[in-house]
């Protein structure tokens, strides 16, 4: 009888876990029907997509009240990882800048590319005091940049 007990246990959690698990493939199966993956264009010229994740601060280096943040929010649709922005040293730079903190200059230029900075405005300040690809200054120039 105590055998019999224990089976009939086992068997019900083994059908309780399989049922739970339906339950949630369940659910997984409905909400990508609902929320179907969107595919993007990747030949709009409109989008520019990364495809790496590289890693940068926006400072405001022109004074103009809020411009870091919406730079950031812009650069995150466009798939940067924006880890930090804020205010430059000064508010009187004229051409936006892109610094390179840890020596890939390829990704400086990814980030210039998709700013429409020309890649005379990249500069190399390596540091090990930095965990991110690279510092982007906005200045004066913002309103001819790319991700207006």
């Amino acid at each position: 009888m105590k055998n019999k007990l224990s089976q009939d246990l086992v068997l019900n959690a083994v059908l309780g876990f399989l049922s739970l698990l339906f339950i949630v493939l369940l659910i997984a199966f409905t909400t990508r029907i609902i929320f179907p993956r969107i595919e993007t264009d990747r030949s709009a010229p409109d989008t520019f997509l990364i495809g790496e994740v590289i890693q940068v601060e926006v400072l405001n280096g022109c004074g103009v009240p809020g411009i870091a943040t919406r730079f950031t929010n812009k650069l995150r649709q466009n798939g940067f990882d924006v880890v930090e922005s804020g205010n430059f040293e000064t508010f009187d730079m004229q051409k936006t800048l892109i610094i390179d903190r840890i020596g890939n200059l390829e990704h400086a230029q990814k980030i210039a590319s998709a700013l429409g900075v020309d890649e005379s405005h990249i500069l190399q300040e390596i540091s090990k005091n930095y965990f991110l690809d690279a510092t982007i200054v906005i200045g004066s120039d913002y309103k001819n940049l790319n991700l207006n």
